[in-house]
């Protein structure tokens, strides 16, 4: 760990902190099953009472605390940040913090139509969609709501016309489910010029009934996506990129995968997440985190929440998806609608 003033901290790997992920809610409008379930998220489920959540300005405060140790980027995460009221607010005021290079939003984009120009107008950067398939049929089995994906589309397109230069697309492959669709997001997202990323179906969190056998792994997905248009890899945009890149060698765009079970990518991690109740949390896979809620609202001065965030990056030593092989036992994870992706 580096002296505080030098302006960065480092973790036992020596890994520094360098993204901040903000989940803002734990609600969302989805009930995908690999996130939050329906038998278990249903309408008498208890989320979080609204005195619980942090406030934009403790939100503010963590992520000014934050880049005093290293942050430049910030992603605003969920549930789904856009039923969070006047999100756009949250993102003009992190867009006034000095240091902050870069935010952007992971959305399901339902309610993005309605909101794409007031984010851009506030200071978003870039926009990621989570969008599993293209087919209506799959769609709405994997968002557990049988919402159809033409809300989603819609709400790219104005995200599209608000002047959104970088537009990419999460997609979760689960076998069985959705990969015999895949192509025809790989063709759309050509057309269209966004950027797909596929992810591996993760075991996050408890409660989603994670297989291993349930997996397309990222050169599964390679594969196929060759086998129709052929590729090539592409080095990263910057150290600690989660996704690997390959482009088309037509030129015609690129694509992502996400391999944290198969190609697990700890070892240059430096993202740190955020909860809506005020929980910093080291890793997507951890078990618990620091709580800065009850420090923000028991008067812990700039300097001396700093300092707390510091202590928790010096002594982390996280590494669940390098060390989840050799795991006899499943241990209990922070649910990730919790924490975000």
């Amino acid at each position: 760990m580096k002296n505080l003033d030098e302006g960065s901290v480092t973790d036992k790997f020596n890994r520094g902190l360098r993204d901040l992920r903000v989940s803002v809610t734990d609600r969302c409008n989805f009930r995908c099953p690999y996130c939050m379930p329906a038998e278990i998220f249903g309408e008498r489920y208890q989320f979080l009472p609204r005195a619980d959540l942090l406030t934009f300005e403790e939100i503010v405060r963590v992520v000014t605390a934050s880049v005093q140790l290293g942050v430049r980027k910030i992603r605003l995460t969920g549930g789904e940040p856009l039923v969070r009221s006047n999100i756009e607010q949250l993102v003009e005021m992190i867009a006034s913090v000095k240091g902050i290079e870069d935010i952007a939003m992971t959305t399901n984009a339902y309610l993005l139509d309605g909101m794409a120009d007031k984010l851009k107008r506030a200071g978003l950067h870039r926009v990621t969609v989570s969008l599993d398939s293209l087919d209506d049929e799959v769609f709405q089995q994997m968002n557990g709501r049988g919402f159809s994906t033409a809300k989603v589309l819609k709400g790219i397109s104005a995200a599209k016309e608000a002047g959104f230069d970088v537009i990419k697309i999460n997609a979760v492959v689960q076998k069985g489910v959705n990969e015999h669709t895949l192509l025809e997001l790989v063709e759309w997202c050509r057309e269209n010029n966004i950027v797909p990323r596929f992810i591996e179906y993760m075991d996050v969190g408890t409660l989603n009934g994670w297989k291993l056998d349930e997996v397309f792994s990222a050169a599964e997905i390679v594969s196929l996506i060759n086998s129709e248009y052929p590729v090539e890899p592409a080095g990263p945009n910057y150290l600690g990129e989660v996704a690997k890149r390959y482009r088309f060698k037509d030129g015609n765009g690129e694509f992502g995968v996400i391999s944290s079970v198969s190609q697990p990518f700890c070892g240059d991690c430096t993202r740190a997440r955020l909860s809506p109740e005020g929980q910093f949390v080291t890793c997507l896979f951890a078990e618990s985190g620091k709580d800065l809620r009850k420090l923000l609202r028991h008067g812990v001065d700039d300097r001396e929440l700093s300092e707390e965030i510091a202590s928790v990056w010096a002594v982390r030593d996280d590494k669940y998806s390098e060390d989840r092989s050799s795991m006899t036992v499943p241990r209990k994870k922070v649910e990730m609608y919790h924490i975000g992706g």
